[in-house]
């Protein structure tokens, strides 16, 4: 084909194809079929359920874990082979391991389960198809569909591929899903210009789409991969899927650890390496524990129970989330809405229902506002404040628009919600006429219809004749304005009919085109009485003379949910943007109402969108709020442009137009309802309820969620960096001076206990904390801002009191006043004797440094729940999370307890302490409630920040 098919007239249409208008023949679809192949959208092939386990293990944190698995597996052979036990020689190994598991299975289990609710979702767009064949019409399944078919489509068709029309009566689309302009298009035969953009090739239609209006017949152009839908599709499935922002910063923060851990272990090995050439010692067997003790060491700075942590808090945020009608298909997902600057929101069916509504009818001089949402007949009608009736005038208008009319309203009472079927623009009239209590079928019943002459688009209205229950004959006439004011004589005001003089002629266009400007579609209403007589009713005698009522404006609205979301956006300091494929004056009229567009701010087309570069286009997109007229490609131009100026961007959206943009974007929102298969494939988020103010939900609960995790993050670091510094402390004036003399005051077991079953419970447990007061009243977080940003100063006075607790009381026992006195003129003088006085004053030395450690962590914890107010400051509030003050005090009883349980003593290395040195102990530990928010945080202190 030379030119497109929307350029071509019908026979050459029909010619390029190799089809006549009885339809291809039977052998001829067999062998098209067998050339084209099946008219489907080709699928992704899905991960199966092991490749989403093994994903799992992709993360560089569960690397990071899996690499310290490999090093402590290494150190309990190298203690098996010096006599360890298994147990205890494994049990670093086994637990890491655990975690690992863990943090794969808790995301696979959520992430299959988001897969399973999105296929309970799918709906199949178009299963059967009308085709003519061999001159006779048939039904067959729309995959069989092939180029040079000839479809006939009538009111309430799926259209299975795009088609070039050949035979119209009154048709109309509705092409929503793909372009995204919600009233439907009036279909025609003409030969359009080859530039025409698809979303106005009204000589065609296409997959996906559905009649809403009349019958016409088309031949197939193109199907499968090759239609419009397919060409989305498959811009959907090729793009590439990017990282999350909090998988950047988890990754980014795992990479810094592991260059920490590196570090040390190199510092460590180099300096007992050190010791064993100093000491002339060059046996293998010194080296390897050199290197034994660095990794021992490096493991004990490793944040094992992070990963858990952070895919614990994602998993119950997706529970959060998924009570507030939300399906989330990547966990990570979860967070990044709480870290969105900008939501670039489609308009027909996300920030408005999909629904047109009549909202102002102007009757007697007067403009009266009819409130209500979409199809449900509820609202009321106002001029100025005052409620009024429907009463003479207005009620006759609601008369002529409901019976002048050929679609229904119908409830679902499924779901409990209300559709139209035919077309929405007369849908809109009847739903404003069932708000006055003017049912169309009891209108029906008492006006039955006799006549009709049908809407054609060149007449440009549309006249229906009825009985009346006196027994008269009225003729009710609806469409443009202008056009039924020139067949006008008279008007209805005030319940009489009144000459139509120039200037009410002028008032009435001058009211149309102040409507028209606030972007509503204006139908105007008229009647007249005919003679019982008549029997024949056409054009030339019925519309003639005829009494104007009034004049009904009808927009697809705002849903009033979507005006409040908006502004608790603003409020969080979240830009929110409109993409649509409408027109320009209704995207602006629907912005300004939802507040999203403001004086001053810009607007484009997609056709000024294709005159700037792409530098131009950088330059001024922070300026933009609405864009319409756009086409796929403009949206992704869009968000890419977005996301280079550094904003992360969530996209939400319903129609097969909106997907590729979904996909790109950091965070896709796809409708859950409405939303096409592609776009949900598309997506991170599902929305259940297909409800704009979800959406707002979901931002502040994935801040809660991003809150939480920087909370056990900076309890986390500031509690495991002060191990690391005792640890290296000792382990080097140990290499320097003697291990006898400078101990280990903590046991690998023992820090495992600390980093995993201390910090486990009251770091889950933050997990679970509830919302800072100011969530949604702060601006969004930079991105470039680290998981650890602020947060510098109080990490470090955590680290340092920790610390200088650990070491002050381990010292004490071990030095000052040691139980065993093991060394001075009270130690023994038998070696062996000094030697077992030394080792049970150190027992009790590591007891005491080990309570402290975890004490500490455990009053500290507390001050990790706000980034505003300590402990202290916090009230009742500090006792809202039920869960933490259990975990917490669980946490306490657990470390206290296994210093006196024999079987925990000797797995640990532990011994009972006497209630004086606990309670010293607890005093010191007690610092912890000292590292102010107020003070230390906000404050940067490093580049990592």
């Amino acid at each position: 084909m030379s030119k497109p098919w929307h350029t071509l007239e019908v026979d050459e249409v029909l010619k390029e194809l190799g089809v006549s208008h009885e339809g291809l023949s039977s052998q001829e679809t067999l062998e098209r079929l067998k050339k084209y192949g099946p008219n489907e959208i080709k699928k992704v092939k899905r991960r199966t359920a092991l490749h989403m386990f093994l994903d799992e293990f992709k993360d560089i944190f569960i690397l990071l874990l899996i690499a310290a698995t490999i090093f402590s597996a290494v150190i309990g052979y190298w203690e098996m082979l010096h006599g360890g036990e298994f147990m205890e020689a494994y049990a670093d190994t086994i637990t890491i391991s655990a975690i690992v598991v863990l943090c794969a299975v808790t995301g696979f289990v959520q992430e299959y389960r988001a897969e399973k609710a999105i296929e309970a979702l799918k709906k199949l767009a178009a299963p059967k198809a009308r085709v003519i064949r061999d001159g006779k019409e048939i039904i067959i399944p729309a995959s069989e569909v092939v180029p040079g078919d000839i479809l006939a489509l009538e009111e309430g068709d799926h259209v299975p591929a795009d088609a070039r029309l050949i035979e119209v009566v009154e048709l109309k689309a509705n092409e929503a899903v793909l372009t995204g302009e919600s009233i439907p298009v009036n279909k025609e035969l003409a030969v359009l210009p080859e530039g025409t953009p698809v979303s106005e090739r009204r000589n065609m239609v296409f997959s996906a789409t559905h009649i809403v209006y009349g019958r016409g017949k088309a031949v197939v152009t193109a199907t499968g991969m090759d239609t419009e839908f397919g060409k989305i599709a498959e811009m959907v499935q090729t793009a590439e899927e990017e990282e999350t922002p909090l998988q950047k910063k988890l990754d980014s923060f795992a990479s810094k650890i592991a260059k920490v851990v590196i570090a040390v272990c190199v510092l460590i090995f180099a300096l007992e390496a050190f010791e064993v050439i100093m000491q002339m010692r060059f046996e293998i067997e010194g080296f390897i524990q050199a290197f034994m003790s660095s990794i021992a060491l490096a493991i004990s700075a490793v944040p094992e129970g992070l990963p858990a942590i952070v895919t614990i808090a994602l998993a119950l945020g997706a529970r959060e989330f998924a009570k507030r009608n939300a399906i989330v298909r990547r966990l990570s997902s979860a967070e990044s809405l709480g870290a969105v600057t900008v939501i670039c929101s489609d308009k027909t069916g996300t920030i408005t229902k999909g629904e047109m509504t009549v909202r102002q009818i102007y009757v007697d001089g007067k403009l009266v506002e009819v409130t209500g949402v979409g199809y449900e007949p509820k609202g009321e009608f106002r001029i100025g404040e005052d409620a009024v009736k429907p009463e003479a005038s207005l009620e006759l208008v609601f008369r002529i628009g409901a019976l002048c009319n050929n679609a229904s309203l119908r409830k679902n009472d499924q779901n409990n919600t209300w559709e139209i079927f035919g077309d929405p623009t007369e849908g809109a009239l009847i739903v404003a006429a069932a708000k006055a209590g003017l049912g169309k079928e009891a209108l029906e019943t008492s006006f039955p219809r006799v006549g009709e002459i049908p809407f054609a688009s060149e007449r440009k209205r549309m006249t229906t004749i009825h009985k009346t229950p006196e027994g008269e004959v009225h003729a009710y006439m609806k469409g443009a304005p202008e056009i039924i004011l020139e067949r006008c004589t008279h008007i209805f005001e005030e319940g009489k009919e009144k000459k139509l003089t120039e200037e009410k002629k002028k008032k009435i266009l001058e009211v149309n085109e102040q409507l028209a400007g606030n972007a509503l579609r204006v139908l105007g209403m008229a009647y007249k009485h005919l003679p019982t007589t008549m029997t024949k009713y056409e054009a030339e005698t019925v519309e003639k003379r005829m009494v104007f009522v009034g004049l009904q404006g009808m927009i697809d609205p705002p849903r009033e949910e979507a005006v409040e979301a908006n502004k608790k956006c603003q409020k969080a300091g979240i830009k929110t943007v409109m993409i649509t494929g409408d027109h320009k004056l209704t995207a602006v009229a629907v912005a300004k109402e939802v507040g999203i567009y403001k004086e001053g701010d810009l607007v484009l087309t997609g056709a000024e969108m294709d005159q700037l570069s792409d530098k131009e286009f950088e330059e001024i997109v922070e300026k933009v709020t609405v864009y319409a007229r756009v086409s796929p490609e403009h949206k992704l131009k869009i968000v890419n442009a977005l996301k280079k100026k550094g904003h992360i961007v969530a996209m939400t959206g319903d129609g097969v137009n909106d997907a590729p943009a979904v996909k790109a974007a950091d965070v896709g929102v796809a409708m859950g309802i409405s939303g096409t298969d592609v776009t949900r494939e598309a997506s991170d988020l599902v929305l259940t309820d297909d409800n704009f103010a979800t959406i707002v939900k979901a931002v502040e609960q994935g801040r809660v969620i991003y809150d939480n995790i920087r909370k056990y993050a900076r309890f986390l670091i500031s509690c495991n960096f002060d191990e690391l510094l005792v640890i290296g402390t000792f382990a080097i004036l140990g290499g320097i001076f003697s291990p006898e003399l400078f101990p280990l005051p903590l046991l690998p077991a023992m820090i495992l206990w600390i980093n995993l079953v201390t910090d486990g419970a009251p770091a889950v447990a933050l997990a679970t904390d509830p919302s800072d007061v100011d969530v949604m009243d702060r601006s969004p977080r930079k991105p470039e801002e680290g998981i650890l940003h602020g947060m510098g100063a109080f990490i470090i006075a955590s680290f340092i009191l920790q610390a200088t607790g650990t070491i002050l009381v381990f010292c004490l026992e071990y030095y000052v006043w040691p139980s065993h006195p093991w060394f001075g003129p009270h130690a023994p003088l038998d070696t062996e004797a000094r030697e077992l006085a030394r080792q049970l004053t150190y027992r009790e030395a590591t007891t005491t440094a080990f309570v402290q450690a975890a004490l500490f962590e455990l009053f500290v914890v507390w001050n990790c729940r706000s980034e505003k107010r300590s402990v202290w400051r916090m009230g009742r509030k500090a006792f809202e999370n039920k869960f933490f003050v259990i975990a917490d005090l669980a946490s306490v009883a657990l470390t206290l307890g296994i210093t006196y349980l024999p079987i925990t003593q000797q797995l640990f290395h532990l011994t009972a302490l006497s209630p004086t040195d606990l309670a010293y102990v607890a005093g010191v530990a007690s610092w912890g409630l000292l590292v102010f928010p107020e003070i230390f945080m906000g404050r940067k202190v490093w580049k990592w920040e």
